[in-house]
């Protein structure tokens, strides 16, 4: 069966390959090679190899080719991307600092308007506290007048019934001329009686005048309480939101300040006015009111300045890493990359505690601020500062670097809280539209 098999596939190759003699002819011989089928088929088969080897190489060097191509031209428009992206939020970084720059000026105008208002309002209250002095003695004066002129009356109808009833015979000039002293002070007391009616009729119109003029000075008041409490909603609420959106306790924070800045005196001293009850009246319950919210919007903005809510870095940066796990491990911190050396600022007034090298941190600066609260700067190329320094927010502290444990320039920065690490783009948000 083999045997067959072989002559039929012998006869095959040999009406596709039939056997060929190759002449080797020099000058003195002749010689020549015998190509059998099965050798023709394997020398047909290899070139065949080769050159199907060469066609795929070829096509996969041109394919290769025509993909860096691409990937070169798509490198090239995400570069692009990249560089329109970076300068789109470059300018909206200008524009957020411009409008933090015009907040901060709407600030301090509406501080310097509440100043203004709250002089206003002390010396309104001033006058209106006069003006209610001045009723009392004009109501006093009218009292007393009206009772001397009562007094009058009783005593010119005694003497009159006195007269009418008559006396002795031997007494009747003495009467007569006390009658005449009693007429004469009946007209001297009528006269009295006259100007003081008149005086009193003045004293009413002076009175109503007064009134009227208290009137317009309780609704300047309104007018200035209304405008000093919405000025306080606008001044106050932003900030209680910042410090929540933090994850601070505004209560523990006021009570932390109020303890550090107990002094008293000056134009914040609570105002307190009593009338003779002892019980306070509107104006005064609101007066109160108001200042204990400038109190405490003074102690919100002691409190901001020892708060980490500015950004640590004020040039051109790209964040390349934020707060939580990463590769299986805890990250603390965000991390900023930008050029080597570029300047790195405190984000809070504070003392430094920590101004060299620390293991993996490489150069750090650690900064403790109020309430507990820490900020670490690491892997830095140059410290700026000193153990003990007291340093203020934005005052600059140190450079970008590739110190410790690093993969390229960049800043490693923490915020702790009592020792505990938490996430310091919750500070930087909060206070994006705020400062």
């Amino acid at each position: 069966m083999r045997t067959r098999l072989a002559i039929h596939i012998h006869a095959f190759l040999e009406r596709i390959f039939p056997e060929r003699r190759l002449f080797l002819r020099s000058d003195s011989d002749t010689r020549f090679i015998r190509l059998r089928p099965a050798t023709q088929l394997i020398a047909f088969s290899g070139a065949g190899l080769v050159i199907a080897w060469s066609i795929v190489a070829t096509a996969i060097l041109v394919m290769d080719s025509i993909g860096s191509g691409n990937f070169r031209e798509q490198a090239k428009r995400d570069q692009e991307t990249y560089q329109l992206r970076l300068n789109e939020i470059s300018g909206e970084r200008d524009m957020r600092s411009a409008e933090a720059v015009a907040a901060q000026e709407r600030f301090s105008a509406a501080l310097e308007q509440i100043s203004i208002m709250q002089s206003q309002l002390l010396e309104s209250e001033t006058r209106r506290r006069e003006l209610e002095t001045g009723i009392e003695v004009i109501q006093s004066t009218l009292r007393r007048t009206m009772k001397q002129r009562d007094e009058a009356r009783v005593a010119l109808a005694d003497a009159q019934t006195e007269g009418q009833n008559g006396a002795a015979p031997g007494a009747q000039d003495l009467n007569n001329a006390g009658v005449d002293a009693l007429a004469l002070a009946l007209a001297e007391t009528a006269k009295e009686r006259d100007d003081v009616f008149a005086e009193a009729q003045a004293a009413l119109a002076r009175a109503e005048e007064m009134k009227l003029e208290l009137k317009l000075l309780e609704e300047k008041n309104e007018q200035i309480f209304t405008q000093l409490e919405d000025a306080m909603t606008v001044s106050v609420e932003p900030l209680e939101k910042m410090f929540s959106q933090a994850g601070l306790s505004t209560k523990s924070l006021l009570e932390e300040v109020r303890r550090g800045y107990n002094g008293q005196g000056g134009p914040l001293t609570p105002l307190s006015i009593s009338t003779s009850g002892g019980v306070l009246d509107p104006n005064a319950a609101r007066a109160n009111g108001l200042l204990n919210d400038l109190d405490r919007l003074n102690m919100y903005r002691i409190a901001a300045e020892t708060v980490p809510f500015a950004n640590p870095v004020k040039s051109a940066v790209r964040f390349t890493s934020g707060f939580g796990m990463r590769w299986g491990r805890m990250h603390n911190g965000s991390d900023f990359a930008g050029p080597h050396g570029t300047p790195i600022y405190t984000t809070a007034d504070g003392v430094v505690t920590h101004a060299g090298w620390s293991s993996g941190y490489g150069r750090l600066i650690k900064i403790k601020h109020a309430h507990g609260i820490e900020t670490r700067y690491a892997h830095l190329a140059k410290i700026r500062v000193n153990v003990g320094q007291r340093v203020s927010r934005g005052e600059r502290i140190g450079d970008m670097g590739n110190s410790g444990r690093s993969t390229g320039t960049h800043l490693h920065y923490e915020v702790r809280i009592n020792g505990k690490a938490v996430n310091p783009m919750n500070f930087i948000k909060a206070a994006r539209d705020v400062f």
